[in-house]
């Protein structure tokens, strides 16, 4: 009975509350709230001052009152009780971009978010919304213009973010005014925001979120003091914002804001961790960040204290103790990072105790022995980074390891750069919950198991740089999720077929170089996937152009370099190459011309065709293009068309190869658009005439190639702006002029100067020496005059016998090497990845005079000295012996004289000299070294010794020594060699012909045997020439 009336009770209950719903349904239907009358206008002046490129405010009109309700506006929010605008949504959201974004679709959705960015300026209208408490502006674009100071009337503001939205200027103080507000975001502007202070923030005690990340707040001293004012914070973001560690006093002792839960205050300058002892106390701490600062020492200790951390991010600093025992108590930890330290020790067993963690990232630090089992067990773990770890086992273990629960949900792995050993066994293939799974330098040797077919859920894998070895396994085909493999610069071998891509249909990124591989597909192979990064290089693709690629419609990177191609590329491959941002498919032997390309559609691109079998003109290229090589083909014909082509454009073009063609004729005056050249290579070619003087516009130009050409004039003189010349190779041609003094202050980075086979004249300036990066000097073959300057010591780089390479320039993907002929040891080499380690000094052949100073000995670093075919005299200096490094000395053809200095016999690195056809006297110094060199070094002299065979058993005249004789003759001296000549001349004459010339009867005997002697002669030569002749008839049959 009591049942039946509790029933009655709420179906009572339910009756009454449906007939008051419907009655104030009812009675509210003919009085529907619309937007405030006076509120509209404000909205559409705010509009009007907005740049809307995309029209996404098409329904904020102006139509008749009756037909509009601004409530029903995009982005705009009303209240649905009074009409009043409370918000405006006016954000624009940022494309998402990680590890696994497709580029293709990234750039497409970033194109997208470009159009649609609000611009302009904002109206003062919005002081009309009275009742408007959220205002979002993030994502736009509103070109460096301060943020309005305005905005701090607008009292009733809870809600302000204009993050990302292109602001700059100084932080207006007016926003101290809002003081209902409870959420600022100000994060992502121009570096140009700053702040002075931040007292302002004092006028904001509802505060619960601030973010001014990106904000300059380097000014801002008391940052700490005036944060410490808001009782109500709960989320503080100050990352990038300049701040170091000095907080001047008054330092609060105690915090006001107890309730804070987020923390980040990554990428700053801080240092000593003791300034971050006023957070210690914040127990309610959720969520800490302090990478990529400068904190060093021990983790602090008294981070123990913050219990309730999800969320650690210590990482990139300069930590060096252990992980201590207490780290691995954190029992809520959810995400840790402590990479990019010098974390060193063994991770404990203890990190077992980690239960609740999702992401452990320990990479970049010293750490090493074993990954322990018990990191197996964190069955919630999805993500482990140990990359470039010592890790004292095989990679086999380390599967083994991490077999227990956390197999059955880890989504990455990455142990990229660790120092492993093994093979991959088919452990690999119980993970298959992997989405990214990076291996990379890992020093893995042996096959790839047939298990790799069993991740289904990977989208990248990255195996690259290992010791692979054996075929690919055909189960790569069944990873139908991949869309990146990287599995380049390891030995793989053997044949990849249509199976091996059967099911990559999501295959977006394929980087595969460096292997033995060789591609079989059948003519009218369509691949499954639609690619838009495709590197094969050194793969055999054939003979053919390959024609599958005709159906890479999205590809925007394409290596098919040294694939063995002996093709002409077909017309449709020219017209994909507007889509490339990158295309290589140099060292092959395709031929043909190259059309004009004119439409690249990517900003940044890269063409390398080098090192083919290309005929014809130099192509038309795009504005666009930024790296060029066109070199070691047969392109012939001026170059005019091309620097010439679209001079309203300016051209982004850094890298130009246009080196060993046949191209001639001379330079157009063209150069002025192409200013963001850094490297120009015209070398070897048929070039003519003089250098144009807007070659001097380029002054962001570091490497300049002329060598052997046949260009004329004076060219030093116009590169006086180039002051960024790393590079000056200009050999082999016939400029002339003297080399400018200025030379050596303006062009103060120069590493190479050589100007050999020219027609330079003049004095070498002691100005040069100021030039203390010059590695490489060669002057040879020139008409310079002078002495040889004494300030050589300067040269800096060559003092020095611990060079190291040249860095190689790195542009679009290319690795650039500079590349010089050199003249090392009497031969001509070239020298490319290893230039940076060569000191030359080359100033042979000229006129130059004086003697060899004596601070040439300084340059310890040196290797090859070239002084020969000049005018030198004097000694050769005595401390010669100091330059340890030297293996080549050329003094040849001088007028040096005295002896060869003892310390020669030092130089243990010498393996050629050349002292010959000078005026060298005495005894060879005693080495191992110089008496292994060949005799010929020596000849020309007046020297004795081993590898000589004169054993100076003679003892020689010492020069400048008087000869007593020669006084009687008025002080001359006599040499009485040349006298013993004359005399046997006249002796020997006489003693012949005076006979002949008194003796009659000998006379008519002489001349009767001269003339049996023509006859016997005759009658041999005749009967010779009948036997010749006779022969030849034979053969003939006549």
């Amino acid at each position: 009975m009591m049942m039946m009336k509790k029933k009655e009770g709420s179906l009572l209950r339910i009756i009454i509350a449906v007939t008051l719903t419907l009655l104030f349904c009812f009675l509210t239907a003919d009085s529907e709230v619309r937007c405030i009358e006076s509120e509209r206008p404000a909205l559409l002046n705010f509009k009007q001052d907005l740049e809307d490129p995309s029209n996404r405010l098409a329904s904020w009109t102006a139509a008749a009152a009756s037909d509009v309700d601004c409530c029903d506006w995009i982005g705009v929010v009303c209240d649905n009780r009074t009409g009043h605008v409370l918000q405006l949504h006016l954000t624009t959201f940022y494309p998402l971009y990680d590890e696994l974004t497709d580029d293709v679709q990234w750039d497409a959705q970033y194109e997208a978010y470009e159009r649609s960015r609000f611009g302009g300026k904002i109206n003062h209208s919005l002081l009309d919304l009275k009742h408007l408490i959220y205002l979002d502006l993030s994502g736009n674009d509103f070109n460096h213009t301060p943020i309005p100071k305005f905005l701090g009337s607008m009292g009733s503001l809870r809600y302000l973010n204009l993050s990302d939205a292109g602001f700059g200027g100084l932080n207006p103080h007016q926003l101290g005014n809002l003081s209902n507000l409870q959420y600022l975001d100000l994060r992502l502007n121009y570096y140009d925001l700053h702040a002075k202070n931040l007292q302002w923030l004092s006028g904001l005690p509802l505060l619960q979120h601030l973010d001014l990340s990106s904000a300059n707040l380097s000014q801002a001293s008391d940052w700490l003091q005036e944060i410490n004012k808001l009782p109500s914070l709960s989320e503080l973001r100050l990352s990038y914002c300049k701040l170091s560690g000095f907080i001047p006093p008054p330092i609060p002792s105690s915090i006001n804001f107890s309730s804070l839960t987020t923390l980040h205050l990554s990428n700053n300058y801080f240092e000593n961790t003791s300034i971050l002892f006023w957070f210690f106390g914040l127990h309610n701490l959720v969520s800490l960040d302090l990478s990529y600062n400068k904190f060093q020492g021990p983790l602090p200790v008294h981070l123990q204290n913050l219990t309730s951390l999800r969320h650690l991010d210590l990482s990139v600093n300069v930590f060096n103790s252990s992980i201590p025992n207490w780290l691995y108590c954190f029992s809520h930890l959810e995400f840790l990072n402590l990479g990019g330290n010098i974390l060193q020790g063994r991770i404990s067993s203890a990190i077992g105790n980690l239960t609740s963690a999702i992401s452990i990232d320990l990479s970049s630090n010293e750490l090493e022995g074993k990954v322990p089992r018990s990191l197996g067990s964190l069955c919630k773990l999805r993500e482990i980074r140990l990359s470039y770890f010592n890790w004292g086992q095989e990679k086999s273990e380390i599967f083994e390891s991490l077999s227990g629960c956390v197999s059955n949900g880890l989504e990455i792995l990455d142990l990229f750069g660790a120092q492993l050993s093994g093979h991959l066994t088919d452990e690999l293939g119980k993970f298959k919950n992997l989405v990214i799974l990076s291996l990379g330098y890992t020093s893995i040797s042996g096959p790839i198991p047939l298990s790799i077919g069993n991740l289904s859920s990977l989208r990248s894998l990255d195996l690259q740089s290992n010791q692979i070895n054996g075929t690919l396994p055909q189960s790569f085909g069944q990873l139908s999720k991949l869309e990146s493999l990287n599995i380049g610069f390891n030995m793989l071998e053997g044949v990849v077929s249509e199976v091996h891509f059967a099911k990559l249909m999501r295959l977006k990124k394929l980087f595969a170089s460096h292997n033995r591989l060789t591609l079989k597909v059948s003519d009218n192979w369509t691949p499954p996937f639609q690619l838009n990064t495709l590197v094969l290089r050194s793969w055999n693709l054939g003979s053919k152009f390959p024609s599958w690629l005709y159906s890479q419609k999205q590809l925007l990177s394409l290596d098919i370099s040294n694939t063995g191609i002996i093709d002409a590329v077909p017309p449709w491959f020219w017209n994909l190459s507007s889509q490339f941002d990158y295309l290589n498919i140099s060292h092959n032997q395709i031929y043909g011309e190259i059309p004009h390309i004119p439409l690249i559609l990517s900003y940044m691109s890269a063409i390398d065709v080098s090192s083919n079998n290309f005929t014809g003109p130099l192509p038309c290229i795009s504005s666009n293009v930024t790296f060029l090589d066109l070199s070691n083909n047969s392109l012939f014909g001026s170059i005019s068309h091309f620097l010439c082509y679209k001079m309203n454009e300016t051209k982004f073009m850094e890298f130009l190869n246009l080196g060993k063609n046949l191209l001639s004729g001379k330079i157009s005056n063209c150069w002025m658009k192409w200013q963001s050249l850094i490297v120009l290579n015209l070398e070897n070619n048929n070039f003519t005439g003089k250098i144009p003087a807007s070659i001097g516009s380029l002054i962001n130009l570091q490497f300049l190639h002329l060598y052997k050409n046949k260009f004329s004039g004076k060219l030093l003189s116009l590169l006086k702006n180039c002051t960024d010349l790393f590079t000056i190779y200009v050999g082999k041609n016939e400029f002339d002029g003297s080399i400018p003094k200025w030379i050596g202050h303006r062009l103060s980075s120069l590493k190479i100067l050589s100007l050999h086979s020219n027609n330079f004249y003049g004095q070498i300036p002691d100005e040069l020496c100021a030039l203390s990066s010059l590695q490489i000097l060669d002057l040879s073959h020139n008409k310079l005059s002078g002495s040889i300057p004494k300030c050589v010591n300067n040269f800096i780089t060559m003092a020095k016998n611990n060079n190291s390479n040249f860095e190689a320039l790195f542009l679009r993907g290319n690795s650039y090497f500079e590349s010089e002929v050199l003249v090392i040891k009497g031969n001509s080499l070239e020298y490319s990845t290893t230039l940076g380690l060569v000191n030359i000094i080359d100033l042979s052949n000229n006129n130059l005079s004086g003697e060899i100073p004596k601070e040439v000995a300084s340059l310890q670093g040196l290797q090859s000295l070239n002084l020969s075919f000049n005018i030198l005299t004097g000694r050769i200096p005595e401390n010669i012996g100091d330059m340890r490094s030297i293996e080549s000395i050329d003094f040849s053809i001088n007028q040096l004289s005295g002896q060869i200095p003892q310390s020669m016999s030092s130089l243990t690195f010498l393996s050629h000299l050349n002292l010959s056809n000078n005026n060298l006297i005495g005894r060879i110094p005693s080495s191992t070294q110089l008496q292994s060199l060949s005799a010929s070094s020596f000849f020309g002299n007046k020297l004795c010794g081993p590898p000589l065979t004169d054993n100076c058993t003679i003892n020689y005249v010492k020069p400048n020594i008087e000869n007593k004789r020669s006084k009687g003759l008025g002080g001359h001296m006599v040499d009485w060699f040349f006298v013993s000549m004359a005399f046997g001349f006249v002796v020997g004459f006489w003693v012949v012909l005076g006979p002949l010339l008194l003796n009659k009867q000998w006379r008519i005997l002489y001349f009767q045997f001269l003339d049996h002697l023509g006859y016997k002669l005759s009658g041999v030569v005749a009967q010779t020439w009948y036997s010749i002749v006779s022969k030849c008839c034979k053969i003939l049959n006549i």
